[in-house]
């Protein structure tokens, strides 16, 4: 009798946790979230409906940090059909963004001229990690599947409908040729 109550507990346990993982990773849409703006401002990123976006975290000290450049310029190249790039500043790489919202924005203005959207510094990974990248990282997209984010300057692709339909490594750069079609094929849908 123990071991009958015991093995449906785990059954209805596991199928419990089966169930809720499915259910994360059935809601591609990333666009219910709340985020902060870098100038500290809550906005719902449903704003962003019907655009196709390039979620990055960004860092200003990082041996990537130079793509900064390419995200500006994809950014300027597709905006004006429906593109746009948002940028999260994080620390949880080597501590490679220690400066304040201010020092970042300043940063990236003046030595990259980014005018794309940047946001409030956030976690991506662990137990504090920012809802939106709790989403983005529990969704197995291709072509690198679910999971932690491995560095900074990881890249999220969603559709114009907020789906995430393309993840890619760090030194994915912005300019890659895998990249840049799935965002000119989303742009053309």
């Amino acid at each position: 009798m123990f071991r009958s109550i015991l093995f449906a507990i785990t059954i209805f346990g596991a199928s419990t946790i089966a169930m809720h993982a499915q259910a994360v990773n059935a809601d591609k849409n990333v666009l219910k979230n709340t985020v902060t703006t870098i100038e500290g401002q809550s906005i719902e990123l449903s704003k962003y409906e019907g655009k196709v976006v390039l979620i990055v975290n960004v860092a200003s000290k990082c041996g990537l940090t130079p793509q900064y450049t390419k995200l500006q310029e994809i950014f300027d190249k597709y905006k004006d059909k429906g593109f746009v790039v948002l940028g999260f500043p994080c620390n949880q790489f080597g501590t490679q963004e220690p400066g304040s919202n201010e020092e970042i924005q300043k940063f990236c203005s003046s030595k990259y001229k980014v005018t794309f959207d940047l946001f409030d510094k956030v976690e991506v990974n662990g137990s504090g990690a920012a809802p939106l990248y709790k989403q983005l990282t529990a969704l197995d997209t291709k072509p690198k599947g679910a999971g932690v984010v491995k560095w900074n300057f990881e890249k999220f692709v969603l559709n114009r409908k907020g789906e995430v339909i393309g993840r890619f490594d760090p030194k994915v750069t912005p300019d890659n040729a895998d990249l840049i079609a799935l965002i000119e094929k989303s742009l053309a849908e």
